[in-house]
């Protein structure tokens, strides 16, 4: 007989030969035992991992009559027939070249009729995916009216191309990919049976190289094998797969973190001249860039994912580079590695790559080290800190000896208590100078800018503006209120907090108007001298009674509240008669 590759050889024959899939083969097992087989299922997940080889099984298994413990026998004629694709009533069907109406149409006709040989008529069709749309409608009306006795098994790598009105018909399992160690563990299987003998370092190698696909990596393996008259050695199987050592990995990355430019491009042109894809390079160095990140974080998972390939070297490395280096490494890497997917100049992309990965600058350590070294930062922030800690303590005095609560007396009896307990000296010239120009206009535009000015304040300056608002305004100045006496004197103490305020409004409203700080529970009283004082209150009396008579019914409003109302607006103007 002729030669056949290993993995048709050694293709599973039962669901315990199936790697890396116990949760499917589970199912599948139980479902045979306990009769409970539906009418269709969907086999999706990547290439290699077994879906057309357990589609296999389960019609063998569904027709096996000495079927033991949910497995088939492979004994019995049924089961060689299937095997050997001589049974009739097992239909596997490539969708990528029967992918029409007429096919699916004639799936459908011949349905219909009982199996001849077996129990149940099997039909596997594999890259469903590939059906057009047609196919799909004339598929789908099977489907939803199935036949007895027959099971329809769906193989696809890509679920998302099928409808989902097809994928709701069938008992859905996704295949996983296969990882590096079940992989590993079954070649040794296999060369040990065969006697063949092998080095681990090389087949780690395969198992990666294979990206969890088992045939990908016997197909490797048999190349290797062909390639060292059946000797399985390191050095055949980076050839073959293209992979460079780690060593060379090592090596360049050392280079280019140290920014030696012209050694990293040398040690690129030895990769290329032994024969090394560039492509497979790239995809090599992020891994290794990978594991040198999570390496950092979580060394016992990189040993198990690299099946403790990881040397004194790698380890030590993996110490000294820093992470955020790393960071731009990887997305320097994937942005390259896309750059190079059309192109035949390769070299030429690499060369360009190491310049790149030389020339990268992590900015995160000089910029704490100019930060911890500048002196004159450090004083402001000592200065900030002491600001706060005053803050908290008068905020923490406040809550202990108590604030007046805001009562709805007359201002005269404020005024007489604020006096007791002692009130900041105010130039009132310099607020009736604002409110001679204050209008109603004025406020609403610093009201609405207040939460961006607030923003444009540190941390101890917006604690201590949280409890301030305007309460008047002109274009020339801006009379602040704060709920409690004592921000409002540090805030007056505080220079630089008016400057920030000062330079803030003139770039929100295009103008530096003058600030003025006051206690808020003083505004109503200052408010309300400023109205007696400034305001005509004296109306004019009609000269007759015909006038009175032909005058509009509307109220007259009085001077002094119409200029109030002018200032402050009409919602914050309240009228009442003595």
């Amino acid at each position: 007989m002729s030669y056949q590759a290993l993995y048709r050889v050694w293709r599973p024959q039962v669901f315990s030969d199936l790697v890396g899939q116990e949760f499917i083969t589970k199912t599948l097992k139980n479902a045979l035992l306990t009769k409970q087989t539906t009418h269709a299922y969907l086999f999706t997940g990547p290439r290699g991992t077994g879906k057309t080889s357990a589609a296999k099984i389960f019609a063998k298994a569904i027709n096996c009559r000495n079927q033991k413990d949910g497995e088939p026998c492979n004994q019995c004629e049924t089961c060689k027939a299937i095997t050997a694709g001589r049974l009739n009533d097992v239909i596997e069907i490539d969708a990528a070249s029967n992918n029409g109406v007429e096919e699916i149409r004639d799936i459908r006709d011949k349905a219909k009729y009982a199996p001849t040989q077996a129990d149940y008529k099997v039909y596997i069709i594999d890259e469903v995916h590939m059906l057009s749309t047609g196919a799909f409608n004339a598929l789908l009306k099977t489907l939803e009216e199935p036949p007895a006795n027959v099971v329809f098994i769906l193989a696809t790598t890509e679920p998302h191309k099928i409808p989902t009105t097809i994928i709701s018909r069938t008992q859905r399992f996704d295949f996983r990919r296969i990882t590096p160690r079940a992989i590993l563990k079954r070649m040794e299987y296999i060369l040990q049976q065969k006697g063949f003998t092998y080095d681990e370092a090389a087949l780690k190698v395969i198992a990666k190289a294979a990206e969890g696909g088992m045939r990908d990596a016997l197909s490797i393996l048999d190349q290797v094998l062909s390639f060292g008259d059946n000797q399985v050695t390191l050095d055949n199987a980076l050839l073959v797969t293209g992979s460079v050592t780690r060593d060379n990995l090592t090596k360049y990355l050392h280079q280019v973190v140290a920014k030696d430019t012209s050694s990293a491009l040398a040690t690129i042109h030895e990769i290329l001249e032994d024969c090394k894809d560039a492509k497979r390079l790239i995809e090599d160095l992020i891994n290794y860039c990978r594991d040198l990140l999570l390496y950092q974080q979580a060394p016992k998972l990189v040993e198990e994912s690299e099946l403790g390939m990881l040397d004194e070297d790698f380890k030590k490395f993996a110490g000294e580079v820093d992470p955020e280096q790393l960071y731009q490494m990887i997305d320097v890497l994937n942005e390259q590695q896309e750059n190079m997917r059309f192109t035949v100049h390769e070299a030429i992309y690499l060369e360009v790559l190491t310049v790149k990965l030389s020339r990268l600058q992590v900015t995160k350590a000089p910029v704490t080290t100019q930060v911890t070294s500048d002196p004159a930062t450090d004083a402001k922030m000592s200065q900030l800190q002491k600001q706060l800690n005053a803050l908290e303590q008068s905020f923490k005095q406040l809550q202990t000896s108590g604030v007046p609560a805001k009562t709805p007396t007359p201002p005269r009896s404020n005024r007489k208590a604020t006096k007791q307990n002692g009130e900041l000296k105010l130039n009132l010239s310099k607020i009736y100078e604002v409110l001679d120009q204050a209008s109603k206009q004025d406020l609403m535009q610093v009201r609405q800018v207040w939460g961006d000015l607030m923003n444009m304040l540190n941390v101890t300056q917006r604690a201590m503006m949280q409890v301030a608002k305007p309460v008047a305004a002109s274009s020339d100045g801006v009379v602040i209120g704060f709920e409690y006496d004592i921000l409002c004197q540090r805030a007056l103490e505080n220079q630089e907090l008016q400057d920030v305020l000062g330079n803030g409004l003139s770039r929100l409203l295009g103008a530096a108007p003058h600030l003025i700080f006051i206690p808020g529970n003083r505004w109503p009283e200052i408010r309300s001298r400023y109205l007696s004082e400034h305001g005509d209150v004296r109306q004019k009396a009609p000269e007759s009674d015909e006038q009175v008579s032909q005058a509009p019914s509307q109220p007259v409003v009085p001077e002094v509240v119409a200029k109030a109302q002018e200032l402050f607006g009409e919602q914050l103007v309240e009228v009442k008669n003595d």
